[in-house]
């Protein structure tokens, strides 16, 4: 009887399946290989971590952070965007330090949305947007990626007469670690701004990118109308730490600093001093990560084309999306792979109705254990019928 209709309309998690399944697997003695979290393995930068500890011995980080404790974090955020993306943003109003981005996207959308507005969201898609709508009370409305266009959103087939709050992306994408161009966000911002559209791009996978290419921002298509979402947790490393921030849109930053007023105080102020120095640190530290990612991407790719199933070389992120031919159900077939091999993946179903078909791989374990996941793989049945080991 206590349970609100927004708490109940937040969808229950597929993962508390896969985390019984694993449990089922330890039990039979299997050793799990948990490629299901997409959680960095990486340690932090140790000048960051020596930041931390050095803040946790001053007596004057123990206090409630105020808004004005929290410049050092915007200055460095609104020089890291002007450094990497030529993007200027004035710290003062159009910058906010965030508990990480899932938060801040969660306190966004109670910010600028009212209950019965319509939010555009991608599908698939990383499954706590879905429980921020519903929190909300908001209505979530798909805007599908599909594979022959590059998992990137078909705004024409918007209908016109619809009129959305928001629309919400993430480039590079997860689940399906797809990539977008600037003039990508150049035509998306102008699209929004022609029909009245909040466009909110969530961006953890920033410096997670391999060879030449390089991510760009949905700030440098302008800060009117777009709030961009950035976090430490992939690109730093410090997804424990709960740390990121939001910029762009001046009058959206003020009424997500108003929401979040009433519900929170900024981050612990050494977590902030960390931050502020990782976003400041020479873009070769943090191109050290992606190298290891683009590593684990290059050893696991072609053992999962080995199996037959499609998937395409990743360009960003720290994820794999395979098709798996003949695949119907992937929720069963994540389950019975974690039971039968302890290899746990995430079921394509999980990331929304176009998901299924695919799994998708955390790149979150070195490239040997990787190939060893993809060989436990081969003959984990797929609908119903053995898969044939190739």
């Amino acid at each position: 009887m206590w349970v609100s209709r927004r708490a109940a309309a937040v969808p229950g998690s597929v993962f508390s399946l896969m985390d019984a399944a694993k449990s089922r697997a330890r039990e039979r003695g299997l050793e799990v290989i948990d490629l299901s979290i997409g959680s960095s393995d990486l340690n932090p930068p140790d000048t960051v971590l020596e930041a931390l500890r050095d803040a946790t011995r001053d007596p004057g980080t123990y206090r409630y952070p105020l808004f004005s404790d929290t410049a050092p974090l915007r200055e460095a955020a609104a020089a890291y965007l002007g450094r990497r993306f030529g993007v200027t943003v004035d710290a003062a109003s159009e910058v906010l330090p965030l508990i990480g981005a899932q938060e801040g996207l969660a306190h966004l959308l109670l910010a600028v949305t009212d209950p019965g507005d319509a939010v555009l969201l991608p599908d698939p898609c990383y499954p706590p947007y879905l429980g921020a709508v519903a929190v909300a009370g908001v209505q979530a409305v798909p805007l599908p990626l599909l594979p022959e266009r590059g998992f990137l959103p078909h705004l024409d087939a918007v209908p016109e007469g619809m009129r959305p709050r928001v629309l919400l992306l993430n480039y590079p994408n997860n689940p399906t670690s797809a990539v977008a161009d600037v003039a990508f966000f150049h035509r998306v911002a102008a699209w929004c701004r022609a029909r009245g559209v909040l466009l909110v791009h969530d961006h953890p996978y920033a410096e997670l990118t391999f060879g030449e290419y390089r991510a760009p921002s949905a700030l440098e298509a302008g800060l009117d109308g777009v709030i961009e979402l950035h976090s430490l947790s992939k690109t730093h490393h410090m997804g424990g730490f709960r740390v990121g921030f939001a910029a762009g849109d001046a009058g959206v930053i003020a009424a997500l600093a108003r929401v979040k007023g009433a519900v929170d105080f900024h981050p612990y102020l050494g977590i902030q001093r960390a931050a502020a120095l990782a976003l400041g640190l020479p873009d070769a530290v943090g191109r050290v990560g992606a190298a290891a990612f683009e590593a684990r991407r290059d050893a696991l790719v072609p053992a999962l084309r080995e199996l037959g199933w499609e998937v395409q070389t990743p360009q960003a992120s720290m994820y794999a999306w395979a098709r798996v031919p003949g695949l119907t159900d992937s929720v069963a077939f994540a389950v019975r792979a974690a039971e039968e091999t302890g290899v746990a993946v995430s079921p394509g179903r999980a990331f929304g109705e176009r998901g299924e078909g695919f799994v998708r791989f955390a790149l979150v374990q070195p490239p040997e254990v990787l190939r060893e996941a993809a060989r436990r793989l081969a003959g984990v049945a797929v609908a119903g019928r053995e898969a044939q080991p190739r």
